[in-house]
């Protein structure tokens, strides 16, 4: 990684993490079901799907602010799932970022109410904090709530969860698996891009644009993902390597072949950056930040 991005990405989760919490609901939650909530939201992590609405806007020279309520509620939205991708009933993960699970800290109950209340807390934030804004139309709002309603949902994010699970034990085809990581992974980057997009008063040629990036770097996160799986380090990752194996979940790897997954994802990588030089976007950071989602090792 190039130091310049080294940089921004230290600069860009900083920003991110001082306002996550302050959109967090606080008056009248019980205080376990809070600390629950803000034990997950505030474990670090890459907060790459907040970074992509702000490098949107930043792309189009656009106030960073603006793009705050929106970025907390993804981050939100994005732990809840992996608070409940961590549960026995799922994943069955003791480690998430290097420290205990939510469950393993909280108690399952605890840790699916956590969720719970950070996904319902995503779309009113979104709500009450735009509704005050003046640069951001109610329509805008309406937008945004919509996109990530069906990013995140049965039809999105949800959908490519059910279907991973269905997927474990089976032998799956290139197109099944790929519905999986496009779903599972993808929409939720998709949100971030085509809000960011929205916050930003983007044409629709450039929102086209926007999606395609997202498209291919939500695929090739995920092959990320998985080939990190096979030969990552465990104290980077915070999570156990092999774990994919073990469950016999479908992966690239599995599929393709570890050689032919990097040359998948090195291909994708490719076709982001493409994607954004044609709607003039190529000088912002979204093309290093597609690098980073191949060259990342954690």
């Amino acid at each position: 990684m190039v130091g310049s991005l080294k940089t921004y990405l230290e600069e860009k989760i900083a920003y991110i993490e001082q306002h996550l919490l302050p959109g967090l609901e606080r008056e009248g939650v019980p205080a376990t079901l809070f600390e629950s909530m803000k034990y997950s939201l505030l474990a670090g992590g890459k907060r790459l799907r907040p970074m992509l609405v702000l490098a949107v806007l930043e792309a189009f020279g656009k106030p960073l602010e603006r793009g705050i309520p929106y970025a907390a509620a993804l981050e939100m939205i994005h732990t809840y799932s992996l608070i409940h991708d961590d549960l026995p009933a799922m994943d069955d993960d003791d480690l998430r970022r290097g420290k205990p699970t939510n469950h393993k800290v909280f108690g399952e109950a605890t840790a699916i109410l956590a969720g719970d209340a950070l996904l319902t807390r995503a779309f009113g934030y979104i709500a009450e904090a735009y509704l005050a804004h003046p640069e951001v139309k109610a329509e805008t709002t309406v937008k945004l709530v919509a996109e990530l309603g069906r990013r995140a949902g049965a039809a999105g994010m949800v959908g490519g969860q059910m279907a991973d699970i269905e997927g474990e034990g089976k032998q799956l085809s290139l197109e099944e698996l790929e519905y999986i990581h496009l779903h599972k992974t993808g929409d939720l980057l998709i949100a971030a891009l085509r809000g960011g997009g929205y916050l930003a008063e983007a044409t629709p040629s450039q929102m086209d644009a926007l999606t395609r990036y997202g498209l291919c770097i939500g695929l090739a996160f995920q092959i990320q993902d998985d080939i990190l799986n096979v030969e990552g380090n465990a104290m980077l990752l915070g999570k156990a390597v092999g774990s994919d194996a073990n469950r016999k979940k479908a992966t690239y790897p599995s599929l393709l072949g570890l050689e032919a997954s990097k040359q998948r994802l090195a291909a994708l990588v490719a076709e982001a950056k493409g994607a954004i030089a044609d709607a003039g976007l190529s000088h912002s950071a979204l093309a290093p930040l597609a690098d980073y989602v191949m060259e990342r090792n954690k």
